[in-house]
């Protein structure tokens, strides 16, 4: 039997465009959008998971609501003359009115209950103009998101990516990563002036001892002079008694 048309609305709707460079995170968004009067579950899945951040990666759509999901491609050597083969699916199916567990959903869905659209991925290396601004443009986008892997998101109705109690904890989680690498750096500086001081201390001490030294062999050199010169005069007095 054959599965039930797609509900959601895709945009895009057939491929998801990734534009490098591709050293660092690219990030392109798939829009979902339902369209009827009923909630509706979702998962986004991939061929290539360890490629991939998802976020959300699942999640329930509300009637008549939309939601954008970042799909975010993890660096890679990228060759020109190698073909995408990477694949992404949206699976859905729709939420019973007294659903509690969305997992139990996925569970006792009947396959003919099941709908799904396939997207292919194409990967597009901008001129070398180009380059700089995409990258920059790219590590803006990444970064204001949750750098995971595509693991469970714990159910819930959303009508956007993200709300601002996520936003606030995202930019407190970055000013506090940003503290602590000034407090390591500074931490480093001190180390770093310290191992100076030791050695600057070692060489002074090492300079004492061998003038020390120094002087110490000057003296012994003086007084074996003053006993070969008074053991010549004792022998020269004993010499001129004796004739």
């Amino acid at each position: 039997m054959a599965r039930p048309e797609q509900v959601l609305l895709l945009e895009p709707q057939h491929e998801l465009k990734f534009r490098g460079p591709f050293s660092d995170v690219v990030t392109t968004n798939l829009k979902l959008s339902n369209p009827t009067d009923r909630n509706v579950c979702f998962k986004v899945k991939t061929t290539a998971p360890r490629r991939y951040c998802v976020r959300p990666n699942s999640g329930i759509l509300d009637a008549g609501t939309s939601i954008n999901v970042s799909v975010m491609l993890q660096p890679f050597d990228y060759d020109p003359n190698e073909k995408s083969k990477h694949k992404f699916m949206v699976q859905s199916v729709l939420a019973p009115p007294d659903m509690t567990d969305m997992e139990g959903v996925w569970k006792e869905a009947k396959p003919d209950e099941l709908m799904d659209s396939k997207l292919r991925c194409v990967f597009d290396m901008p001129v070398e103009n180009e380059k700089t601004h995409d990258m920059e443009s790219n590590k803006m986008m990444s970064s204001s998101l949750l750098k995971s892997d595509s693991s469970t998101l714990p159910p819930k109705s959303m009508s956007s990516t993200f709300d601002d109690g996520e936003v606030k904890k995202i930019m407190e989680e970055c000013k506090r990563l940003q503290m602590e690498a000034q407090r390591l750096r500074e931490e480093n500086k001190q180390i770093r002036e310290d191992d100076g001081l030791r050695m600057r201390k070692s060489n002074v001490m090492s300079s004492q001892h061998t003038s020390i030294g120094m002087k110490k062999d000057e003296g012994l050199s003086a007084r074996t002079m003053a006993l070969i010169v008074l053991f010549f005069v004792v022998g020269v007095i004993v010499g001129i008694l004796v004739l």
